[in-house]
């Protein structure tokens, strides 16, 4: 027998393991994508309610507005100086602010995205107003409403691609450990030691179950978030968040890998691996968008290869990003998954001791 048909053999007896445990098929499946029903159907079409814009360079008319009524703006505006006018507009592409305006003459101009209707009339009307009242008779000033690239974020469009991403991780770290520790308790890495088949067609079977469910996963994610009762709209270059979904399936089973390598018996390779996916869910910015929480919380993040995944299927799927992108993020899955392979193949044994 061939090395790929051993290949393609021990593939499908894992895939069909792994169909027949029903188990198996909740929490990796069903269970994440329950959780995305339900913050789709909760908070799906909330936004936030204060209007955050940057002020590229002086404008009077804005400046006097909030000089005349500080506490009356301060409850539903919140201005920040910005003096690269591009470095703000990227602010707003991004959907890290409302809008950016600026002062040309009698002009005042309003860069704002219009994926959140809600929050971008809000900013148009306000703005219309200040406007207005600093006018006069006859009409002293203007406004002139500019739409930047539509990448401002509605509920589900966060939701969509930080539940994948928790679920990717959940159930590659926890595939990856409990099946190590398993086959070496039992006998079983011995005994495919001594089958014809080579080790490494074996993990690459593994591996090859892995990603494909992980695409099952994107596919059944991304159709229940574009039901009409969600609304998810998908980014021009969505289809980068596949490659993105591949490397972190690498990466965390990668680290499932090292803590089965390292654990010697199930129960420790679970207490283990609850420990790291846990508070990667919550810092890797799973359950709550990053750009609110304090600036320790955001600086520890960076520390969990979740946070990558999450921001690279968010800028593509969401925020409507280019392809490239996604690239530095991929970068650092792919450096994660091949620190692990490494690091899992020096702590790797066969019998268990």
């Amino acid at each position: 027998m061939s090395a790929f048909d051993s290949f393609k053999s021990l593939a499908w007896a894992m895939f069909l393991g792994f169909r027949r445990d029903r188990g198996a098929l909740f929490f990796t499946v069903l269970f994440p994508l329950m959780f995305l029903v339900i913050f789709g159907g909760v908070f799906g079409h909330q936004t936030t309610s204060k209007v955050k814009v940057m002020e590229v360079g002086r404008s009077s008319i804005l400046d006097q507005a909030v000089a005349r009524d500080p506490a009356g703006l301060g409850k539903i505006l919140k201005v920040t100086a910005a003096s690269d006018r591009a470095a703000a507009l990227r602010k707003v592409e991004k959907g890290d602010t409302d809008a950016a305006v600026e002062q040309r003459g009698g002009e005042l101009v309003v860069h704002y995205s219009a994926a959140d209707q809600v929050k971008s009339g809000t900013v148009r009307g306000l703005m219309d107003s200040i406007v207005q009242s600093a006018s006069g008779r006859p009409p002293a000033f203007r406004m002139t409403a500019q739409q930047v690239e539509d990448d401002s974020l509605t509920a589900i469009q966060f939701f969509t691609p930080s539940l994948l991403g928790w679920a990717l991780a959940s159930a590659g770290v926890f595939g990856a450990s409990q099946t190590l520790v398993t086959w070496r308790t039992k006998g079983i890495l011995r005994r495919l030691q001594l089958s014809p088949a080579p080790i490494p067609t074996v993990f690459a079977a593994r591996v090859a179950v892995s990603l494909a469910v992980a695409l099952v996963q994107f596919a059944l994610f991304v159709l229940v978030a574009q039901l009409p009762v969600f609304g998810l709209k998908l980014g021009h270059s969505w289809w980068m968040a596949i490659p993105m979904v591949m490397a972190g399936v690498l990466a965390f089973l990668s680290i499932g890998m090292v803590i089965g390598a390292w654990a010697k018996t199930q129960e420790t390779a679970q207490a283990v691996t609850q420990l790291i996916v846990l508070p990667m869910a919550f810092l890797g910015g799973s359950f709550f968008p990053l750009d609110s929480a304090p600036a320790w919380m955001r600086t520890l993040s960076y520390i969990f290869p979740l946070r990558y995944l999450n921001e690279g299927m968010l800028n593509v799927m969401g925020r409507g990003l280019g392809p490239m992108s996604a690239l530095p993020q991929i970068g650092v899955l792919l450096g994660v998954a091949l620190a692990g392979a490494l690091l899992a193949t020096r702590l790797f044994r066969w019998d268990a001791v």
